[in-house]
């Protein structure tokens, strides 16, 4: 009975990964700066998610934690989609996904030895699949210390937001943190002379397509089923992005990743799941 009543959020979670590995395809299909779609991204959803807002629910300590979680996801985003254009998608998803083990270090609670023997196993990945792409080009490194910066950024991102979310209604929480989020990334843009006005028309649905499926689908139903399913097999299973991106880039793109990435990855999966054998905040992207 208690497996039944978990199957719909179970079902939801399912479609929620799905909608999140778009999220690496999807942009580089839009083929725009990182700044606009990092922009539009989050200020169409702060527009779709503001009529749901409470902001009577949060008090002034939780305000100033909301406006911090929203500078650090506008700083991930903008690191993690610049990424996307120096690297492959398969190594840019799997480097960001060590966003868990970040968080793991960046947490205040003990962590034990099974968890930091994880985060040594992980970071041996992350080293390894770096070394794949040190043979492929220094730019594609470049894009690898992009996606690990966006990784550290989502982790100081998803800390600060799970000591909102202890009081603070979801809808409120999301709401302010992009809207926050995407001032941050208006005033970046236009300091450093981004146009934010797509120069075509299908930027424009590649974006909508971004905030829809990965931004709102994909995160409402990932923060909806976490409470009840919990940390640990939420952030699990949101792993199964590394699969999903790479599967869609290779189909999409025709980016088959080196044959040495392989073994690389799943020393990055093995060690993020002892990480997840404990429970911390959800990974973002």
């Amino acid at each position: 009975m208690h497996d039944q009543r978990r199957r719909p959020d179970l079902l939801l979670l399912a479609v929620a990964v799905a909608a999140v590995s778009t999220s690496a395809p999807l942009i580089r299909e839009a083929a725009a700066p990182s700044l606009l779609i990092a922009f539009w991204r989050t200020a169409l959803a702060t527009g779709v998610l503001a009529p749901f807002a409470r902001p009577e629910t949060a008090d002034s300590t939780n305000r100033r934690r909301i406006v911090l979680a929203g500078v650090f996801l506008a700083a991930h985003f903008a690191a993690w989609i610049s990424s996307l254009s120096f690297t492959s998608v398969s190594s840019s998803v799997a480097l960001v996904a060590t966003q868990p083990v970040w968080a793991a270090l960046l947490t205040r609670e003990h962590v034990d030895r099974r968890v930091w023997t994880g985060i040594g196993v992980a970071l041996l990945g992350a080293v390894a699949i770096t070394g794949v792409d040190v043979s492929v080009s220094g730019r594609a490194v470049f894009g690898d210390l992009l996606a690990l910066a966006g990784a550290v950024l989502a982790a100081g991102y998803v800390l600060v937001g799970a000591e909102v979310r202890r009081s603070v209604p979801t809808a409120t929480y999301t709401a302010g943190c992009y809207g926050t989020a995407a001032v941050v990334l208006l005033v970046a843009a236009l300091a450093s002379g981004t146009d934010l006005v797509p120069n075509h028309a299908a930027t424009w649905g590649w974006i909508v397509a971004v905030t829809v499926g990965p931004q709102l689908l994909g995160h409402t139903l990932i923060n909806a089923v976490l409470q009840r399913l919990g940390a640990v097999l939420v952030s699990v299973s949101i792993l199964f992005e590394i699969v999903g991106a790479s599967l869609l880039a290779w189909w999409w793109f025709g980016e088959r990743p080196p044959a040495a990435t392989y073994p690389a990855a799943l020393l990055l999966v093995l060690g993020l799941v002892l990480v997840m054998r404990r429970p911390l905040p959800a990974a973002v992207d």
